[in-house]
């Protein structure tokens, strides 16, 4: 029997203590000694989620809404997810950039000038800042200096300074992807120059492990591969990225990357020759999905021209390039399509991004004709060409800037070679500028804790919350939970009855749920009472750790909690969720979370494409809620014992009043408590908002009652305190939670 030990019920009425059901001397039911199934004991049900799980190489098609309305609201929730990915829902705290240009080296027509700034306190993001020589006549009208377009290059895997071999630079050459002996040995520098010489500030910045940017290594950033060191687990000075800490707090490499390019277009931005209304950015490969994000997350960039990652094939293979959450139910294109309506273009080659021109091109066009202007985006077929960002492809940028800068230069332009780079002149480090003294891991834990520190700071769930308080909370926590959650409030559902049996004491069915948009079907057992109405009390939808069979034993036993509600008058449903019961075969454990057969041990190859085991069950109970409105019940209650916490609690608070009253046993769970993402209570992100008491808070002001929580959470007191009192049948919550007890 479960055990109460707080009652959250802050309405202002009393619990109600009556009586267990009525004592029924008959026998159990021959039913409920064994396990009762649905289907055959060979069959399974046909649900998609039992398939292949989605990996970074599979098809992310781009389906355009039906109206600008549809868009819109697709857009907003698409944002959310990317920051949310990116741990950056709410933004950190912008700290001064503490930034040094020095060593100013000139060439035909630019200069080159080093770069080192903090993107957060003693992280230091280095690069290589382009400007023109040639000043121009116009002027901003408060200042003599001439204000200029800033074009922000996220170089991608290589590093900035790249250089091709005499072979590898002869081979370009004869096929037409180079043109120069010199400029095109270092084709990302190229670019750079061309864009400087063409009137722009253009600022190239190192990706972490490449170039000067030494405080987290190489091998780390993008070629870590298996579980880190022993001694850097669950060290008291603090947690290191790949970690469950750093998982449960959406922390990683891709999070910090994203955070220094950010603060690299503030430091553009903040330049005096700058025109911060004329912000663009263009990267490739690597670069070109760090241009995807950056301009989905930040209205500042004007223009954009993204390479070599926009496709609906490979998403992107590096550690630099996935986190968790990131790619549930979207792709490379439609995160893309986030920067519509502003100018964006983009090159399709002959490697993942080939079949563009057929898959995912003509979507953005439709998008663009139906918010914008159908010409503001392009794609240019080169798959003579591999995957590349060459001679070619950087004319196409050129052109595309230049118009939608507004260079007023004359077409076409034509790339010019200048003459080599000392190594000296493009390394940012030496002897008047020293490289920062901490990195390796003693940096990642300084790192983490940086972010850690400002999520608390600025979600304050640690303080009192006020009445001003509590709409923020939804919005920023719950927003967060939802997209963590990924749930269909309200899916269609279709029910197709299997058998019925019915004794003197039970009738019950047994039957699938089957929701066709999700993919989702569920094994149901459909309990009551065998006299009276049905669902005279309304219907209560039971969740339990070992799905339907480990309750359904209980439903002949007097004294049980489910006998006594069942006697009560309630219909009672009793699923098995995904992996529950009729999912198992010989092959499965009960509970398990199934991730990505991949060598390399990252959370994020698996959970930045497919939700997790919490969240599909989620939204099963969701399913299950919408089904059993579908019915007509007099209401709808979720009962949740031992072990269901995790999803159970996210389901009541997503639901709200679609879901009338919730119980849940929490037994004391908490997501901090996951030590592995192959835990199947794993969700990236919990315990930076706020772990389970949030959940239970978000589902303020509707009916809830707990079990296993001493004493109640501060939070959940607080959301229920100024939260206003829904509509409720008090003395059928009283019931039931009597009948919990």
């Amino acid at each position: 029997m479960l055990r109460r030990s707080l009652i959250v019920f802050v309405f202002g009425c009393c619990l109600v203590s009556i009586s267990g059901a009525q004592a029924d001397d008959a026998v159990k039911q021959s039913a409920s000694d064994a396990e009762i199934r649905v289907l055959a004991a060979d069959q399974r049900p046909d649900d998609a989620r039992i398939g292949e799980l989605k990996t970074l190489n599979g098809h992310f098609p781009f389906h355009v809404p039906a109206d600008p309305a549809a868009w819109h609201a697709r857009a907003e929730s698409l944002r959310r997810r990317v920051l949310v990915a990116c741990g950056l829902w709410p933004m950190p705290a912008k700290t001064p950039l503490n930034a040094k240009i020095f060593d100013k080296v000139l060439r035909d027509g630019f200069s080159i000038e080093k770069v080192a700034f903090e993107s957060l306190p003693g992280h230091y993001v280095t690069g290589l800042l382009f400007r023109p020589t040639d000043p121009k006549e116009s002027t901003d009208e408060t200042t003599t200096q001439t204000k200029r377009p800033g074009v922000l290059s996220p170089h991608g895997h290589g590093g900035r300074n790249q250089a091709f071999t005499d072979q590898e630079l002869a081979n370009q050459i004869a096929t037409g992807g180079e043109h120069f002996a010199w400029s095109g040995r270092t084709p990302k520098l190229a670019r750079c120059a061309q864009l400087a010489r063409m009137g722009c500030v253009t600022f190239i910045f190192d990706m972490l492990g490449y170039g000067d940017s030494v405080q987290i290594p190489f091998e780390i950033a993008h070629r870590h591969a298996g579980a880190r060191p022993e001694e850097t687990a669950g060290n008291p000075d603090g947690w290191i990225f790949y970690s469950p800490e750093a998982d449960l707090r959406l922390q990683s490499i891709m999070s910090l990357q994203s955070w220094n390019a950010i603060r690299a277009l503030d430091f553009l931005e903040s330049l005096p020759d700058v025109d911060a209304d004329r912000l663009a950015v263009t990267g490739g490969s690597g670069g070109g999905t760090q241009s995807i994000l950056l301009g989905a997350i930040d209205q500042r960039i004007k223009v954009s021209f993204p390479n070599g990652m926009v496709s609906t094939s490979m998403q992107g293979g590096c550690y630099c390039e996935n986190c968790n959450l990131l790619r549930i139910g979207t792709g490379n294109v439609e995160l893309a399509a986030l920067f519509a309506p502003r100018p964006q273009a983009m090159t399709a080659a002959d490697d993942w991004t080939s079949d563009m021109m057929n898959d995912g091109y003509p979507e953005l066009k439709w998008l663009y004709a139906m918010i914008g202007n159908e010409s503001d985006v392009h794609c240019r077929p080169m798959l003579n060409f591999k995957h590349n960002y060459n001679y070619v492809t950087r004319a196409t940028m050129y052109q595309w800037m230049n118009r939608h800068l507004k260079l007023g230069l004359e077409e076409p332009i034509i790339e010019q070679d200048f003459k080599p780079f000392d190594e000296s002149e493009i390394t940012v480090w030496g002897d008047q500028h020293s490289a920062p003294a901490e990195t390796g891991i003693p940096h990642e834990r300084s790192v983490c804790g940086w972010f850690d520190d400002q999520a608390n700071q600025v979600l304050a769930l640690d303080k009192p919350m006020t009445e001003q308080d509590i709409d923020q909370f939804r919005q920023v926590v719950g927003g967060a939970w939802q997209t963590m959650m990924g749930a269909d409030v309200a899916p269609e559902t279709t029910y197709r009855e299997v058998a019925s049996q019915s004794t003197k004491h039970r009738k019950w069915t047994l039957g699938l749920v089957r929701a066709t948009a999700l993919g989702s079907e569920l094994p149901l057992v459909t309990v009551m009472r065998a006299e009276g109405p049905d669902a005279s009390k309304g219907i209560v939808v039971w969740t339990a750790s070992g799905g339907k069979n480990s309750v359904w034993k209980d439903a002949g036993s007097p004294g049980t909690p489910l006998y006594r509600v069942i006697q009560a008058g309630f219909t009672v449903m009793l699923p098995d969720l995904i992996g529950q019961g009729e999912f198992l075969d010989g092959s499965d454990a009960s509970n398990t979370q199934r991730v990505i057969d991949d060598p390399r041990s990252y959370s994020a190859f698996t959970f930045g494409y497919n939700p997790t085991l919490v969240a599909s069950r989620c939204q099963d109970l969701l399913t299950l809620a919408a089904h059993a409105h579908s019915l007509k019940p007099t209401r709808v209650t979720l009962i949740a014992t031992k072990g269901t916490a995790a999803w159970a609690a996210p389901a009541a608070a997503i639901a709200g009043p679609s879901i009338n009253h919730a119980v849940i046993d929490t037994d004391g769970f908490r997501f901090a408590s996951v030590t592995n993402y192959r835990d199947p209570n794993f969700v990236p992100g919990s315990v930076k908002y706020g772990d389970l008491p949030a959940i239970l808070a978000l589902r303020a002001p509707h009916s809830l009652h707990f079990l296993g929580e001493t004493p109640l959470p501060r939070l959940v007191a607080d959301a229920f305190k100024f939260s206003a009192s829904p509509q409720k049948d008090s003395k059928v919550n009283d019931e039931i939670n009597s009948l919990m007890d």
